[in-house]
């Protein structure tokens, strides 16, 4: 008779098999009942709906969401495949979300089909689907967007609708930036007599400087006449940036968010003190609080490290070679990791309190912060060397996070703009928050995006003479909560808040 062990090892080989070809629904039928029952008990899978499911990790305590966000599209994907067939679509306002690099997980997904019986079902938690009855695109109109059915980039613009502009913002400028004349759009306007639309369409892309995009729906809409009157769908107007076609919409969606969120940030924030004169004095500030700004960015990430630990490593009594507990100790590698990455931080700080540029110092050091957290899991053999080459090359999820961060590929075109933007920024209070929060919004490597955002977030605090701020552990619920509002909502207020009171406790302790 099989063993335990050997039940569940069957199991897993069950479940590898109904994963082939990058499926994520996992049906009653692909596994047996005791196979499900086994992988459930154990934390491999979790029930969606009755007859449903989805991979999990045993490491995640119960009622967590990280299994269900990181799930949540691939998912949809085929539950709605196996019910309309191919007669499916996202509504045109969720494919706009989808062509602007949105991916967070929106608590109900609109979807539209002509077998559809305007039916809400509910997900795990408080996300749900709705099925509307109506017409989908076919067609050039009809589009694949990451595996979901959905609407073209022109097709959806036409028929979003006029309240996207106001809820969306962000999302609607940046697939706005990708055009670089009507003649897409122009097609759907003049076949369908669409003259209301058409003036929308004017207004918003002359909101964002495109007058000649404008000018050419306007004119060739009245030639075959049509009656247009031009009207602006944004309530805000935002500094005109986009004098050119963006390929790639999270490059538009970092500048736009960007623009949006500096005002509440200078109106929350502390006055920056300025350059310190003596460079000696707040580096050996910024010693000082090294092991405790140790201890708590590691234990914000969930490693259990003790003052004692960090102490050791500092001092160079962490031995890997000769000491099995150390050699063997994740959170030792993570500590000694911190350890040197600080030793680059600090290299980099030396640079800014010179007076370089804050931008040219983070872009140059980043890399360098990244490599030196990890290196000792290479040398340990926790990881391959390849692993520190850059910015990663696979999806990646935030624990807990509605907030789906963009493709690898997509990150290539983010990181440049994103150290751009910080290089050309003029207050520091705003490289301060936004540099630490599109950082992470990014998330631009596998693991270590918060540890590195947060050695971000002080180099650029040095930059304006704030001293080194920690994030305590014990408020770690309102960090992320913050974060997690500016990623999903876009509103930046409660995380720069939270970080001006930092800053503020960090500001009124003595200097020694």
């Amino acid at each position: 008779m099989a063993q335990p062990a050997e039940k569940l090892a069957q199991a897993l080989e069950a479940l590898k098999t109904a994963q082939e070809g990058g499926k994520i629904a996992i049906r009653t039928g692909n596994l047996t009942r005791p196979q499900r029952e086994r992988l459930v008990k154990n934390g491999f899978l979790q029930e969606v709906m009755k007859g449903w499911y989805v991979p999990s990790r045993p490491d995640e305590t119960a009622g967590e969401s990280t299994a269900w966000y990181a799930s949540f599209w691939g998912f949809c994907a085929q539950y709605l495949e196996s019910r309309f067939g191919a007669d499916w679509s996202l509504s045109p306002d969720q494919s706009l979300n989808l062509h602007a690099g949105n991916r967070t997980v929106p608590r109900q997904l609109l979807v539209r089909s002509p077998k559809a019986k305007n039916n809400v079902t509910g997900l795990p938690h408080e996300t749900s689907v709705m099925d509307v009855k109506g017409e989908i695109p076919k067609g050039a109109d009809a589009q694949e967007i990451e595996g979901l059915r959905g609407y073209s980039l022109p097709a959806a613009l036409i028929a979003c609708s006029p309240n996207y502009f106001v809820q969306n913002p962000t999302d609607a400028r940046a697939v706005l930036t990708t055009f670089s004349d009507a003649s897409d759009l122009l097609r759907l306007l003049l076949g369908g007599g669409h003259s209301t639309v058409a003036g929308r369409l004017a207004g918003a892309f002359r909101n964002i400087g495109r007058d000649r995009i404008a000018d050419d729906i306007l004119q060739t809409m009245k030639s075959a006449d049509f009656d247009v009157r031009e009207a602006d769908p944004f309530e805000t107007q935002i500094p005109v940036f986009v004098g050119h076609r963006e390929t790639s919409p999270i490059v538009s969606r970092i500048r736009l968010m960007w623009q949006a969120m500096r005002e509440p940030v200078l109106e929350l924030f502390p006055a920056p003190p300025g350059l310190p004169g003596d460079a000696k004095t707040y580096l050996k500030g910024v010693d000082d609080n090294y092991v405790t700004d140790a201890y708590h960015s590691l234990s914000i990430e969930g490693y259990r490290v003790s003052h004692d630990l960090i102490e050791r490593v500092r001092s160079g009594n962490w031995n890997p070679e000769n000491d099995a507990e150390d050699r063997a100790h994740t959170d030792a590698l993570a500590a000694r990791g911190y350890w040197l990455a600080f030793q680059a931080v600090r290299k980099s700080l030396e640079r800014i309190l010179k007076g370089e540029n804050a931008g040219d110092v983070a872009d140059d050091g980043h890399r360098e912060w990244y490599r030196e957290m990890f290196a000792p899991s290479v040398i340990a053999g926790i990881l391959r060397p390849a692993d520190l080459a850059g910015y990663r090359n696979a999806q990646v999820y935030i624990r807990r996070s509605m907030h789906v961060p963009p493709h690898d590929v997509a990150v290539r075109d983010a990181m440049p703009t994103f150290f751009d933007l910080i290089r050309k920024e003029q207050e520091p209070a705003v490289r301060i928050v936004l540099g630490h929060f599109i950082f992470v919004y990014i998330h631009p490597y596998m693991d270590g995006n918060g540890r590195t955002g947060r050695f971000l977030m002080n180099t650029m605090m040095a930059s304006g003479g704030y001293p080194w701020t920690v994030i305590p552990v014990e408020e770690r619920a309102a960090y992320m909560s913050a974060l997690e509002e500016a990623s999903v909502n876009q509103n930046i207020r409660p995380f720069a808040s939270f970080l001006a009171k930092q800053v503020t406790k960090a500001m009124a302790q003595p200097v020694s």
